[in-house]
């Protein structure tokens, strides 16, 4: 894989889990009546929270690995399945847990300043996007394919940034119905992503598996026209 394709691939797994186009409602709801350099000031201070906090546990994943003993293949298989879980939620158009509580949004009513928590984190940066990072971290082969997916995390993080900025304009030229529109096409990315992680996880954690499923495909594959079949020894 060229360096361009991973940089692509991380930074789609990382958007459709961010997923910034989800958070347009709740940051509407805390600061929409608040004067534009306000809303603005607090967006970026959202988009910098994310940007922080996924460049943390980016730069201290291995050590977390360690730490607790947690092996990449476990880790894929765990992240994986809490990733498919929000993509259901997703493509439901429901709300998910990992974003937030309805306890933590009735509390960050009453916050000053919302850009940190709620909308920072969790909103933007949950544990969905962590383990997002974490299993990327994980796959990177040498230090090129390590710095892409910061590149990757100051991508999203500036995409969220410009789509916090225009939610005014995203939510009525969208409407409700658009917005689940996106954030459905979001959840299937996110449930295909993570599908994926499962699997890598599975093989990688049982390698015999792995080689039966190759042996099963290759088995499977129709032979080249005109080319002689071997006859089956019994």
């Amino acid at each position: 894989m060229s360096l361009l394709s991973y940089t692509l691939v991380a930074f789609g797994s990382l958007f459709s889990v961010v997923d910034p186009f989800a958070a347009v409602p709740t940051f509407l709801a805390l600061v929409g009546t608040q004067p534009r350099p306000a809303q603005a000031r607090t967006a970026l201070r959202a988009s910098a929270t994310c940007f922080v906090v996924l460049t943390l546990f980016g730069l201290a994943g291995q050590v977390i690995f360690t730490f607790f003993g947690i092996t990449l293949p476990a880790f894929k298989i765990t992240g994986g399945i809490v990733l498919f879980g929000v993509g259901l939620e997703m493509m439901r158009a429901k709300h998910s847990g990992t974003r937030g509580t309805s306890e933590e949004a009735i509390e960050a009513e009453t916050r000053e300043d919302v850009g940190l928590i709620p909308l920072g984190l969790p909103l933007l940066s949950g544990p969905g996007a962590i383990a997002t990072v974490l299993v990327l971290v994980g796959k990177a082969r040498g230090l090129e394919q390590r710095a892409l997916i910061f590149v990757a995390i100051a991508a999203v993080s500036v995409a969220s940034l410009l789509t916090l900025r225009s939610a005014e304009l995203l939510a009525r030229a969208l409407g409700k119905t658009g917005m689940n529109i996106i954030g459905r096409v979001m959840g299937l990315i996110l449930a295909a992503v993570a599908m994926q992680f499962i699997i890598d996880g599975v093989h990688e954690a049982f390698p015999a598996i792995g080689a039966g499923v190759t042996m099963a495909m290759l088995k499977m594959q129709p032979t080249t026209a005109g080319a002689p079949t071997m006859p089956t020894v019994l």
